[in-house]
């Protein structure tokens, strides 16, 4: 598998990365060994985990596979800490919480160090300045060797990386952010991805796949075993089975068929592509669906197919989104 540059660093990691979301809940241990090592044989690095997968237990699973399964120095680790399981307050990105949590994923992970830490969300409870110390003191201790962040707006993202380049040796260069983007959530396109590609900073699209609509396994019917018919991802699936998906949907399905491809490998193939975008964050059920996942990098789009996906997925971008000279 090819592999990028992340953002302006010089950390690489594979042009798609796994997602470990389901692990320990929907996956259990059996199925996470044949995902990680298709994945590994694929040549692929990248694995993106959370505190807060499974309660920790997505981190655990991953731990107890590093070593026996797959070398820890082939795969680029990625964990992301902030999100709390508190109605009152979700996020919580003060120093001490961060870094308590850090040392609590890297107990679990059965390792020293991650290969990049991200804050999980922005949290408007605690100073941004603060957020972002525990970033430096992570990688200055050893603990994490790169940074990024999570779900963060245009202005968050910009703001926390000009803070992080204004004091260079001193301060740790934010090397991505984590955002959905997928040819049914065009959104970062406003203003996060022009932020990003202005800084030099690595996009890892979630969702690459529009939570898994654009497979266009919920074209006539929602699957009894697919995310839309659990009971816990549901509602996480609704927003993307309105009457505009279904057209983009429709059209990623034309195209492959165009291709003699997949409506996955097209729909996961353009998000790959896009600039700015290091590498998408592909979540599967089996290793069945990640191999299919992974088939992939055999495929580019002609620019007359990325062209007619981009005008009927086009999102709407009027001031102040453009540049108002454009206008």
């Amino acid at each position: 598998m090819e592999q990028r540059h992340l953002g302006r660093t010089g950390l690489r990691v594979s042009r798609i990365g796994l997602g470990t979301l389901t692990w320990a809940r929907d996956t259990d241990e059996h199925d996470a060994a044949d995902q990680l090592k298709t994945f590994w044989e694929a040549g692929g690095t990248l694995v993106d985990t959370a505190d807060v997968y499974a309660d920790g237990g997505a981190e655990y699973l991953l731990g107890r596979l590093i070593e026996d399964l797959v070398p820890r120095r082939d795969l680029v680790i990625a964990t992301k800490a902030g999100s709390v399981p508190d109605r009152d307050r979700r996020f919580d990105g003060s120093r001490g919480h961060l870094l308590a949590a850090l040392d609590a994923s890297l107990v679990r992970l059965g390792t020293d160090h991650v290969d990049l830490w991200q804050v999980h969300a922005f949290d408007h409870a605690t100073p941004l300045e603060e957020t972002l110390q525990a970033l430096d003191i992570a990688v200055a201790s050893g603990r994490a060797r790169y940074a990024g962040v999570s779900n963060f707006s245009g202005w968050q993202l910009a703001k926390a990386a000009t803070w992080q380049l204004a004091a260079p040796g001193a301060r740790t260069r934010l090397a991505s952010t984590q955002m959905e983007y997928s040819l049914l959530q065009r959104g970062v396109e406003r203003e996060v991805l022009p932020a990003a590609l202005d800084l030099g900073i690595g996009l890892l699209p979630s969702s690459p796949l529009g939570r898994g609509v654009l497979t266009g396994k919920y074209r006539h019917t929602t699957p009894a075993d697919s995310r839309g018919a659990s009971a816990d991802l549901a509602a996480f699936v609704a927003p993307y089975l309105d009457e505009a998906a279904s057209h983009v949907v429709d059209a990623v399905a034309t195209a492959a068929d165009g291709l003699a491809a997949t409506p996955l490998q097209v729909a996961l193939a353009w998000v790959r592509d896009r600039p700015g975008v290091a590498a998408p964050i592909v979540g599967a059920r089996t290793a069945q669906q990640l191999s299919a996942a992974l088939s992939v990098e055999a495929l580019s789009l002609p620019d007359e197919i990325r062209r007619a996906l981009d005008d009927v997925s086009a999102p709407v971008h009027r001031y102040p989104d453009q540049d108002w000279s454009t206008l």
